[in-house]
């Protein structure tokens, strides 16, 4: 079960990233930090954000946003202004797109196979919380 994280570790990641996150997002992984959502009739299990309050949370939180953002990143045809926040455990990457240094509202997958962008969501309160 996922924990609520504190606004600062919430900017820590958007500084390590170089973004702003949306409110929605924002306040989704401060009240639960991770978790899965449902998107293109699959389950994507949230990235969450990185929180060294205590050994258990560093635990839970060792794949963060700003980790695998920077992993997907090294794979070729990844979007260089898209932040990976899940993963739907075939390759595929549900992101977030960098419209200039804050993120859009708007939620996409890439497709590992073809590098194509999919929207799915206007907002993260279009994504049904699993």
């Amino acid at each position: 079960m996922p924990f609520d994280v504190d606004e600062r570790f919430v900017e820590a990641a958007e500084r390590a990233l170089g973004v702003r996150f949306s409110a929605s997002y924002r306040e989704a992984m401060k009240r639960s930090n991770g978790g899965a959502v449902d998107a293109l009739d699959d389950a994507w299990e949230l990235h969450p954000i990185a929180d060294d309050s205590d050994s258990k949370r560093l635990a839970r939180t060792s794949n963060s946003v700003v980790h695998e953002t920077h992993r997907s990143r090294g794979w070729r045809r990844f979007p260089v202004n898209a932040v990976a926040v899940g993963r739907n455990g075939v390759g595929d990457v549900l992101v977030l797109v960098d419209e200039g240094g804050k993120l859009g509202n708007a939620f996409f997958v890439w497709l590992h196979e073809t590098g194509e962008l999919v929207k799915v969501a206007d907002d993260f309160s279009d994504l049904a919380v699993l």
